[in-house]
């Protein structure tokens, strides 16, 4: 692989997005600037923070952090909150970097990566992701993860990494490519790993939240696993379909059975604990099967309503912003 041939400062974009984290913004933005200011060659840099509807004062705070950065913070406030998804896209669109960080603001993702994953792109490398190869969540948790990543790895379409989340360095000409897609019930790692380029991992450790309480949710990450499984796998469908057959083959056997008994042995069948019993198992049956095809049915219909992923209130930009943003010394 031969090394990226790159200008004499390149410029790195760093983007973020923010919901309720007014107490540790300014840490993360600091350790940010730190880990960027270490890095050989020197780089030019913006750092995108994107508030994702924030009601704890964190929007504030972020026009005080973009006022106070000679120009090289750039805020974006977005209508409501959206997901980290829609804030995600909504950095990207702004991000003017000859490559661009994605990481989380919350503390867990060490900007201490920084460093290595600049160095991989220099050799060549369109995309370095963090493999998270540890974690500080509760063991239910932990465990949770574990088997969702390695139960995609084995249902999906795409060969998608284990272990990874946002946290990654990807190339101008992948985000732009990513930019492109039009897809609204996005799973990132997913994406990433279906662009293709060069493509390589590292073994991040993440960190505990400063707070030890996440702002997903159980809600958001069953959301984020839908979208992972009906976005890049076909599998339920085909689980759907082997469940039908087997069905339909218990019921054919049953209608021998019947069929036996009425002809050669007179027997009455008066099994009516056990009819009603088929009768729940197959019903059962259909309605998952209609809740599996209604899950694909109801992202063609978001895809279809081509709503925006994302809508802006307002942009926070310095007032002297330098031409190609602040260089590192």
């Amino acid at each position: 692989m031969t090394s990226r041939q790159v200008s004499n400062s390149p410029m790195i974009s760093v983007v973020a997005p923010v919901y309720n984290e007014a107490k540790i913004v300014q840490t993360f933005v600091m350790e940010v600037q730190q880990a960027i200011a270490a890095l050989r060659p020197p780089v030019c840099y913006e750092i995108i923070l994107v508030n994702d509807g924030s009601t704890d004062g964190s929007a504030e705070r972020l026009d005080a952090l973009a006022g106070d950065s000679t120009g090289c913070i750039k805020v974006i406030h977005l209508s409501r909150n959206f997901g980290h998804g829609p804030a995600i896209s909504a950095g990207l669109d702004h991000a003017r970097g000859d490559a661009v960080i994605l990481m989380d603001s919350d503390l867990q993702d060490d900007p201490a990566a920084f460093a290595p994953f600049f160095e991989r792109w220099l050799q060549g490398y369109d995309v370095v992701y963090a493999i998270r190869s540890s974690r500080k969540e509760p063991l239910p948790v932990r465990l949770a993860m574990a088997v969702f990543y390695r139960l995609l790895g084995r249902i999906s379409d795409t060969q998608i990494p284990r272990d990874t989340g946002t946290f990654s360095l990807m190339d101008r000409r992948l985000v732009e490519v990513l930019r492109s897609m039009p897809e609204q019930n996005r799973f990132l790692p997913g994406l990433r790993a279906w662009i293709g380029f060069r493509q390589t991992g590292l073994p991040v450790p993440r960190r505990a939240r400063h707070d030890r309480s996440s702002r997903v949710g159980l809600r958001g990450l069953w959301r984020l696993s839908m979208n992972a499984v009906f976005s890049f796998s076909y599998f339920p469908i085909f689980i759907f379909r082997a469940i039908g057959a087997i069905a339909l083959s218990c019921c054919f056997a049953l209608a021998l059975f019947v069929l036996y008994h009425k002809i050669f042995t007179g027997m009455a069948m008066t099994a009516w604990s056990s009819q009603m019993l088929s009768t729940l198992f197959f019903g059962g049956i259909n309605l998952f099967g209609i809740g599996v095809i209604g899950e694909y049915v109801a992202r063609i219909y978001d895809e279809l309503k081509a709503r925006p992923s994302y809508v802006i209130d307002r942009v926070t930009a310095p007032v002297h912003p330098p031409e190609r943003a602040k260089k590192s010394p």
